[in-house]
């Protein structure tokens, strides 16, 4: 009964709507109608495929990044460049996490990586610069005309790099079907957790005879291919920072000169006739995480006070320099070069000051995009090889008991880092280099010395064999970039200077 009143309600009122719109629907057609309408608000609405909810999102994300993640809209949020480098190294820390384990993605989370950082990088289609063309008129007169297109640099670099990362995220697929890998229980974790400082990652498990050769080569060509992931996505991260104007805020802070940057003993080291960037390293205390980090600062510190004093025009200006200007160049080649050799000996250090100072006082959106991108695939990749070390020092403890308890790899070999540190500054400087050609021939360091020189250059090498002149200890650095740990969830790194 009181159902049949409200169908006669809905009736007159649905009776009065139609009139009211020209049309006018049967008793029949008016029920089928509604219960067609309580039927698709009883369904559940798939978030992930509503291009509603999906607009949404985005609208939400990028208001944030115009207000600078500062909602209040009090003016007081970071810049947009800085706004942009910390969403997308959020998102990869929402999504990726610290990758304990080598499997696929979860395809929801897959889904929303991709969806999302398309979001964050269709900004660089709109970074244009003009270029010359040639536009023909419908009379026949050729005009030169200045069109748009997308800056160099993005155009290279941001095809390059989502190749990199879809590289990365298929070598983590190929690891689905994999039964020969495996990690330990929660129930097990007491009696086989890892002995380093990453006691709660997870320990694999491989067969007790160890892998089968299909599998352990397979393996090996996975950790090759991703290290030449993470070579180049370096290398990008590395082009990007160089080309970053260094803030006033970092010059500010600079001591006047390079010896009070460096200290008297460096100073004296690389300023000296006679120099070996190996035999530099050799005599440095490179023991610890600190004290690497504490050198590449001093070093990058002293590299821009010479820049400063070279370009210096004032002899009255406070940075202007007694010292001629070759040996001010002759000075910067050097320690470049050992802050070469410090990347690729000892790849997982956290950033240096004046990185971070980039980093947070740039306001250049593409370098910004380009360089938090580059980076988290290189921390990606370092963490992906890290993982992959594990199972290899798992199979080869299973087929050799008696090497101990478990112990990283070094990280020079997890990234196939040799110990000619010279070929691959060589190769980065120069692009292909002849093989016998070595590093102080390559940096003009040995051109001009006489037989005399020569002598004095050899008989100190043959003194410092077996007490100096060794490769400097191995340094287990289990953090690819603190920068990545310190920005999630914030909003500005802190610099460090």
């Amino acid at each position: 009964m009181v159902r049949a009143v409200e169908e006669e309600k809905l009736e007159i009122q649905s009776s009065e709507s139609q009139k009211i719109n020209g049309w006018k629907l049967t008793r029949k057609e008016t029920i089928k109608a509604r219960n067609k309408a309580d039927d698709s608000a009883s369904a559940p609405i798939n978030q992930n495929n509503n291009p509603h909810s999906d607009m949404e999102l985005m609208k939400e994300k990028f208001a944030k990044l115009l207000l600078g993640e500062d909602m209040s809209g009090g003016g007081k949020g970071v810049s947009s460049a800085l706004a942009l480098s910390n969403a997308i190294t959020n998102l990869a820390a929402s999504a990726f996490g610290e990758q304990k384990r080598l499997e696929p993605m979860q395809p929801e989370t897959k889904a929303k990586w991709r969806k999302e950082i398309d979001w964050l990088l269709s900004v660089t289609d709109h970074i244009v610069e003009f270029v010359a063309s040639k536009q023909k008129s419908k009379d026949g007169t050729n005009m030169d005309i200045m069109v748009t297109k997308q800056r160099t640099d993005l155009q290279m670099n941001i095809p390059a790099l989502r190749k990199l990362d879809a590289m990365l995220l298929d070598c983590l697929d190929s690891f689905k079907d994999q039964s020969e890998i495996s990690y330990t229980s929660k129930d097990d974790e007491g009696k086989n957790s890892r002995k380093d400082d990453k006691w709660w990652i997870p320990t694999p498990k491989v067969p007790p005879n160890g892998l089968s050769d299909a599998t352990r080569k397979w393996l090996q060509f996975q950790k090759d291919s991703v290290n030449q992931v993470h070579k180049a996505a370096l290398a990008i991260n590395a082009q990007v920072l160089t080309e970053m104007e260094v803030p006033e805020n970092y010059i500010e802070n600079l001591p006047k000169n390079g010896r009070a940057s460096l200290g008297d003993s460096i100073y004296r080291s690389i300023t000296d006739e006679y120099f070996d960037p190996d035999y530099f390293l050799s005599t440095m205390d490179l023991s610890s995480e600190h004290k690497i980090l504490d050198l590449k600062n001093r070093i990058e510190a002293s590299v821009i006070i010479w820049r400063r004093k070279m370009t210096a025009k004032d002899g009255k200006s406070a940075w202007s320099s007694a010292v001629s200007m070759e040996k001010r160049e002759l000075f910067e080649d050097r320690a470049e070069t050992i802050l070469l050799i410090l990347k690729h000996r000892f790849p997982g250090i956290p950033q240096s000051s004046l990185d971070i100072s980039k980093i947070q006082y740039n306001r250049d959106i593409g370098q910004a995009i380009l360089e938090s991108y580059s980076r988290i695939i290189e921390s990606r990749a370092y963490t992906v090889m890290s993982r992959i070390d594990d199972v290899l020092q798992a199979d080869d403890l299973a087929q050799n008991p008696s090497n101990g308890e478990v112990k990283r790899f070094p990280i020079e070999d997890s990234l196939g880092v040799s110990d000619n540190d010279k070929e691959e500054v060589e190769k980065l400087n120069s692009g292909e280099i002849p093989n016998s050609m070595t590093l102080l021939d390559f940096m003009g360091w040995g051109e001009g010395e006489d037989d005399t020189e020569k002598d004095v250059k050899e008989d100190r090498s043959k003194e410092s064999d077996g007490k100096l002149l060794s490769k400097p200890p191995n340094v287990v650095t289990n953090k690819r970039v603190s920068y990545l740990e310190n920005l999630a969830g914030s909003r500005s790194p802190t610099a460090r200077h």
